[in-house]
């Protein structure tokens, strides 16, 4: 459990820093592609680490029983994330832009009027998932590092695009919310815009279905609707 706990440590805590404080002076001594190079590299070796650690653990107890009940929040619980995710992935302003050109801040709308990091949030709501359904003590250490990941790097995430786009996120931050349904709750948005897109839908249930069925080839035991119908 310590090497793992160091592992985790290691992987959130190299991957804030080189993303964050690290990266200008690396960039400005060895360029960006050496930066990557040594980003990938470090990313590579820690995540390795921390894989080797869980998997190498012996078996530990649940921590409390796991029914039904617990499956079916999970499920759902995996869905929204499924459908967070797949929609972060088109119109989203926080991905990687080749062009760096200034552009209109659009009308937040789908996933980004729930909240302007959807991605974020689908990791840390697959970690929930996972806690629910496996409380094992590794399940749960591995879960809380990568909650912490996306949680505490979108806030990192915003800080950042306040100065790469000063156009842009300063009012895209404004018109959205970093807490999911914030800005609808607070009248910025009406409940209108959360109204998801119909590729939001289709591939969040698509890949809610595709990955928790390969729970069962994978893991061994079945996940998600598989469960009952398995």
């Amino acid at each position: 459990m310590t090497l793992l706990i160091t592992t985790v440590i290691a992987f959130v805590g190299s991957h804030f820093l080189l993303s964050h404080p690290l990266r200008a002076p690396l960039v400005s001594r060895i360029g960006e592609r050496g930066f990557l190079l040594v980003y990938s590299l470090v990313a590579f070796a820690t995540l390795g680490g921390m894989a080797h650690a869980y998997k190498t653990m012996p078996a530990q107890p649940m921590l409390w029983e796991v029914g039904d009940g617990l499956w079916m929040m999970a499920t759902v619980v995996m869905l929204v994330a499924s459908i967070l995710l797949i929609g972060s992935l088109i119109g989203n302003p926080a991905l990687p832009d080749p062009t760096v050109q200034t552009k209109p801040v659009p009308q937040p709308r789908g996933v980004f009027a729930i909240t302007r990091h959807p991605m974020m949030w689908a990791f840390a709501l697959w970690a929930v998932a996972h806690i629910l359904v496996f409380p094992i003590g590794a399940q749960i250490v591995l879960s809380v590092g990568i909650a912490i990941l996306a949680l505490v790097g979108a806030v990192l995430q915003d800080a950042k695009k306040q100065k790469l786009m000063p156009d842009f996120w300063p009012e895209w931050s404004r018109r959205t919310s970093y807490l999911p349904f914030a800005a609808l709750g607070s009248s910025r948005l009406p409940w209108q815009a959360a109204r998801l897109r119909p590729h939001d839908w289709a591939g969040g249930v698509i890949l809610w279905l595709g990955a928790t069925w390969a729970h069962l080839p994978l893991a061994g035991w079945a996940a998600g609707i598989w469960r009952w119908i398995a």
